[in-house]
């Protein structure tokens, strides 16, 4: 009996020793995961004391009058105190003049000493170092670490980055893709009891009717306000004489080739003979001048940017208001195409192109720097500052307050730190619409029509889903060759227009236009299956 007692007491202490065993196996786990937290803080101990690495981001310097130093400065502070401390990283920005952007980048690309975030606004440079295999390939990278960058971009804005089907650029979001309008004088026009023109037709014999009439009693009127850019200052024009033109023709064929637009600039030679355009325009290619002019009270006619009179620099109507009393330039939509369509071009819902250099040695921490600018919250902060100090909320608006000081905003939006974003973005489209018109104090209810007139009947320019290496290479060369042609062939005798538009046109398709068409016409084909 005591045999068996001894036994059971054996047998049950052998099951206690493997409870207890079992108990500690388990709370070897519970510690081991409490270990795994302490490891993960020792390891983030262990990384917050070891050296700090260096993170190189690109800073556009605009050299406007009273800014801080764009590298160092109470934002770039912020963004070091709120992001770079914490991740154990140095931010040090780069400091590159927004006049030489390109030639600058080039040098730094082609030398290896890139900062590990750059930018570019112009797609051809991104294609080329695309092509040259010069950036990161960060198609994994965003699925790891950019979860803000997909929700704040989706699929729509993220696409401009791809080529070739990977990610090799980060583009920034376009809040307002509003790109031009025109601007007529309303007191002219009340002056000589006109409406404002609705056809291109109209628009024709209301710049005739300045002329004539001279409404403003100025030496020298100008109905229509051009400059040496004719593809800019007079864009919606020549869109408006395209005659029905296919999506392969609209994506391949360069302009001087799409069916009307000879005739278009022929109508816009015409004019120039007649006194209607500004004399000068071809060697008005800082624009100058025509501030100058529109300022003054001389001119008519404006068609550029969505906001061009509204801004405060160059100010054309805050001036022409001083000048002329009464005189004030509004939006209108005037010029109709062949459908009675106002055809004009809107912004593609990308901005400016974000890259990280493949010689980056820090590429991982430059798409986490990124995913953190994409964050809602950060956005608001550095395009809108301290409430009280730098803006004030009106139904549900930040308005800036001007402010001078350390804590200044260097640029509008602080758009050189906000890489993510291209305009005030509050989360919003009606907002950031609404925001945008309330930013032309004084101007509001003629920033709403402008921007209303720049979205009829817009269309975005073609998208290629792979470079365009023909375009890469003779851009340049092309942009500039067009520039002397529109050029010629506006100020060009018009009897001898016909023959020279042909003669300009073979020169342009022999200087590379004619490589960059059949490349486009493959890759066409290529994107659609054919």
């Amino acid at each position: 009996m005591k045999s068996v007692r001894k036994r059971v007491l054996c047998i049950l202490l052998s099951v206690m020793i493997l409870v207890i065993m079992l108990a500690g196996c388990g709370g070897t786990k519970s510690n081991d995961a409490g270990k795994g937290n302490t490891t993960d803080n020792t390891s983030t101990t262990t990384k917050e004391s070891a050296p700090p690495v260096e993170l190189r981001v690109e800073v556009f310097d605009r050299g406007n009058p009273g800014q801080t130093p764009v590298d160092n400065n109470y934002w770039t502070k912020w963004i070091q105190d709120n992001f770079g401390t914490p991740n154990n990283i140095t931010m040090k920005f780069i400091a590159v003049p927004r006049s030489q952007e390109v030639d600058k980048l080039n040098i730094m690309m082609a030398a290896n000493e890139a900062p590990d975030i750059v930018f570019t606004y112009n797609a051809n440079v991104v294609y080329n170092y695309v092509k040259q295999g010069g950036l990161a390939d960060l198609t994994n990278l965003i699925d790891e670490h950019g979860s803000n960058i997909k929700k704040l971009l989706g699929d729509e804005v993220l696409e401009y980055g791809r080529f070739n089907g990977r990610i090799y650029a980060i583009p920034a979001k376009r809040t307002m893709v509003g790109n031009t309008c025109s601007y007529i004088r309303k007191d002219w026009l009340d002056k000589l009891n006109m409406p404002l023109p609705t056809t291109t037709e109209e628009f024709y014999n209301t710049m005739k009717i300045f002329k004539e009439k001279n409404p403003g009693n100025v030496n020298g009127v100008i109905p229509w306000g051009l400059t040496g850019r004719i593809d800019w200052s007079a864009k919606g024009f020549l869109d408006s004489f395209t005659q029905n033109i296919t999506e392969e023709e609209f994506a391949t064929l360069p302009v001087w080739l799409r069916p009307g637009y000879k005739e278009g600039l022929k109508f816009l030679n015409r004019m120039y003979h007649e006194g209607l355009v500004s004399p000068e325009f071809a060697i008005d290619k800082d624009e100058k001048k025509l501030n100058s002019d529109a300022s003054l009270g001389k001119v008519g006619f404006i068609s550029k940017n969505l906001d061009f009179p509204l801004r405060n620099n160059p100010g054309i109507n805050d001036a022409l208001k001083k000048n002329v009393p009464g005189g004030v330039f509004v939006p209108v939509d005037t010029f109709t195409d062949y459908q009675g369509k106002y055809s004009k071009e809107v912004y593609a819902p990308n901005g400016i192109y974000n890259l990280i250099p493949k010689s980056s040695k820090r590429v991982v921490e430059a798409v986490k720097y990124l995913d953190w600018l994409a964050r809602y919250d950060v956005i608001y902060y550095l395009q809108n500052g301290d409430e009280g100090v730098h803006h004030k909320v009106v139904d549900e608006i930040p308005q800036a307050i001007p402010f001078q000081g350390e804590k200044q905003l260097n640029s509008v939006q602080n758009i050189d730190y906000t890489l993510l974003i291209n305009g005030m973005e509050l989360g919003d489209k009606e907002k950031n619409a609404k925001a945008w018109t309330k930013s032309y104090a004084g101007y509001e209810d003629l920033a709403k029509i402008a921007y209303g007139i720049s979205l009829k009947d817009g269309y975005t320019p073609f998208r290629f889903d792979r470079p365009i290496e023909a375009d890469a290479k003779y851009n340049k060369l092309l942009e500039d060759k067009s520039v002397e042609m529109w050029v010629r062939l506006v100020t060009a005798s018009p009897s001898e227009y016909d023959k020279l538009y042909d003669r300009l046109v073979d020169e342009y398709m022999k200087s590379g236009g004619q490589q960059v068409m059949d490349e486009k016409k493959a890759a066409y084909k290529a994107m659609k299956g054919n």
